[in-house]
């Protein structure tokens, strides 16, 4: 066993890594960048090291920095965690040059299955079933059209170097290929470095099914089932359950096998997880290898009882695996949702900032980045949290999951909560009639009108919550509300507040047991408010579960998740459009590729930029057709929020 760990990595699945060693009685090691001074990774570690700025590239990506600091402070192992170095070839190899202990496997190994071009080789060698595809990965617009046409429309051109669905291009027909190529070979060049493609047969609804296996260095492999990870957004997983539901148990074994003959094949060491789609007549096919541990480990963890960071430091070790196969059993069910800064109304959008107030459930387990309160930087990836539930069968642990949803308050942060509670009621979801598109066609639902509705009648009742109140708790501090108590229609008078750039009206109508009746323009609403010691106002609209934060200049509403800003009355808000010319960013991010050039021309629509948001993939395209004039960014660059990107010539009026 390691004596003293390094965790190359920050948030939540750093303090998951520091729990194991504590338990076990090893020492750790915490890094930190400029944005994350102070943050709750860094408790309980022996020793905190400042490996750089802000930006995760020269911070958290920067190996030589972090290999000084393990050597530094004694460590004898580093663990990479995910996300960041855990599947850079060269940051292993650095740390077994350095004398230290990689937590993962071989570098060899990580490179081979970072080439999606050699892993599927290797995979198809093994026998594990892969995608009808291409024989190399090229640039070549004419070898991916031959490939397509033997392979038949629709196809999906990947790029040899990505990960998570980066750069990725669906292809319908010959016709659109051409394009989609020159597109995905620029950005993948730009992105990973490098420009080659693979042309696969495209799966239109596929779910997505993985295998966790586990190698040592004495040749054994055993595989820890199976995990069902196809609710996804932007080809990233919100939900993941073990083990999968509607799966044969013929599919289910020959998952398992086939997962644990591409490991043994590959001499695997270490914690890896064998990724498959799975269509409709029950075929599986390769996905990738992610050498790593998986954000979604923990629902393993519950099914099986066992402690994967544990079998990890003791593999690294050369330890022989805890178990072997026969010996390791599943019982239960385990449901996870991953928590997001993010705004689900405008795409999932990375919405970084700080949560004020934070109330984890305490009925499920909770892997969080802060517990109480905490920021969520721009730099990094926007995870906040994961609600890991459990029990005897899928319904009790879904059934517990949407509970804890309920119960979890997060003010101050846009997050997907709100999105999430939805998307677990659904019909679908709840028979675990599940793929990786369910999540797009349930984003197209019209819903937020009644949200925005029930939000201004909390706000309304937070003037006159549960008690006999003449005046807003608020007045002669902010002066949020205009109230009207002669207002006939609305005895208890009106609020008035201003929310996205108009007035909204809410009449206190009457109050009995039902709380509070108020009016709006989206229908009208029972509401129970109540304001805590902790300032904070607590409620019920409807059946629905709300909170409610004076702020500086009106107040904040978390209802059913969702949080809606509203601000005080007030005609003098400023801000326009911007100048015709300016292409903005509308996030802050990290410019990954550039599809024009100055004087070059492009059509309204036509791709401009991709700028990399917290993991997230964001098109910027050319609001109207014209000449780029000035090109203001380049691949690497760091962004702001508003910042001008690109000055256009509009060419007449032909804007979209």
């Amino acid at each position: 066993m390691p004596k003293r760990v390094l965790i190359a990595n920050r948030g939540e699945i750093a303090r998951r890594i520091a729990r194991t060693c504590h338990r076990l009685g090893v020492d750790h090691v915490a890094v930190h960048s400029g944005a994350d001074a102070g943050a709750a990774h860094l408790e309980g570690a022996v020793e905190s090291v400042h490996i750089g700025p802000a930006p995760a590239r020269d911070s958290y990506l920067d190996i030589e920095a972090i290999v000084e600091a393990a050597l530094r402070t004694g460590c004898d192992a580093v663990h990479p965690g995910y996300g960041f170095l855990s599947e850079n070839p060269e940051f292993a190899a650095r740390v077994t040059e350095a004398g230290l202990v990689y937590i993962g496997p071989d570098a060899a190994t990580i490179e081979a299955m970072g080439d999606k071009a050699r892993a599927r080789e290797l995979m198809a060698a093994a026998g594990v079933p892969v995608l009808p595809g291409s024989g190399h990965a090229t640039e070549s617009a004419a070898d991916l059209l031959a490939d397509a046409r033997r392979i038949g429309y629709p196809v999906i051109l990947k790029p040899v170097a990505g990960g998570g669905g980066k750069g990725m291009r669906v292809v319908h027909d010959e016709t659109e290929l051409p394009v989609a190529v020159a597109e995905a070979v620029r950005l993948g060049r730009a992105g990973f470095g490098d420009g080659r493609l693979l042309a696969e047969r495209y799966v239109a609804a596929p779910r997505h099914i993985e295998v966790q296996v586990f190698g040592d260095r004495h040749g054994n492999v055993v595989h820890l089932f199976e995990r069902e990870c196809s609710l996804q957004r932007r080809h990233q997983k919100i939900v993941e359950e073990a083990p999968a539901p509607n799966l044969s148990a013929t599919t289910r074994q020959a998952l398992l096998d086939a997962a644990v003959r591409g490991a043994t094949a590959l001499g695997y060491v270490g914690a890896g997880t064998f990724e498959f789609i799975l269509d409709d007549d029950g075929q599986f096919f390769f996905l990738e290898v992610n050498t790593r541990l998986q954000v979604e480990h923990p629902v393993t963890e519950e099914i099986t009882g066992l402690d994967l960071v544990e079998w990890q430091l003791l593999v690294a070790d050369g330890e022989p695996l805890p178990l072997p196969q026969w010996r390791i059993r599943a019982a239960g069910h385990a449901i996870e949702c991953r928590v997001y800064a993010e705004d689900p109304e405008h795409g999932f959008r990375p919405a970084p900032g700080r949560a004020e107030v934070v109330r984890w459930p305490r009925e499920v387990r909770v892997e969080a980045a802060f517990d109480e309160a905490g920021v969520v930087p721009e730099f990094y990836d926007p995870m906040v949290a994961k609600l890991v539930a459990a029990g005897a069968d899928r319904p009790t642990a879904l059934a517990r999951l949407r509970t804890a949803i309920e119960g979890t308050t997060v003010v101050g942060l846009t997050t997907n909560l709100g999105f999430l509670a939805e998307l677990l009621a659904e019909p679908r979801v709840a028979e675990g009639r599940v793929d990786t598109h369910l999540v797009d066609a349930f984003t197209a639902r019209p819903v937020r009108h009644r949200r925005d509705a029930q939000a201004l009648a909390c706000a309304a009742a937070m003037t006159v919550p549960d008690r006999s109140a003449t005046a807003s708790p608020w007045t002669g501090t902010i002066g949020a509300f205009d109230r009207a108590a002669l207002d006939p229609d609305a005895p208890l008078g009106r609020v008035v507040l201003r929310h996205e750039g108009r007035d909204r009206e809410a009449r206190l109508l009457s109050r009995d047991r039902a709380g509070l009746h108020v009016e709006t323009a989206g229908g009208r609403f029972a509401v129970l408010a109540r304001q805590g010691a902790d300032g904070l106002f607590h409620g019920t609209v409807g059946t629905t579960r709300w909170t409610g934060l004076p702020t500086a200049d009106g107040c904040e509403i978390v209802v059913g998740g969702h949080r809606v800003a509203l601000g005080r009355r007030t005609f003098d808000e400023g801000g326009g459009e911007a100048s015709d010319g300016a292409v903005r960013t509308p996030m802050p991010g990290v410019v990954v590729g550039v599809a024009c050039e100055p004087g070059g021309r492009v059509g309204a629509g036509e791709l401009l930029v991709v700028v990399e948001a917290m993991k997230m993939e964001n098109r910027i395209v050319a609001p109207f057709a014209g000449t780029v004039e000035r090109l203001a960014c380049a691949p690497g660059d760091g962004v702001t929020a508003g910042q001008v990107l690109i000055t256009l010539n509009p060419e007449g009026d032909t804007r979209v």
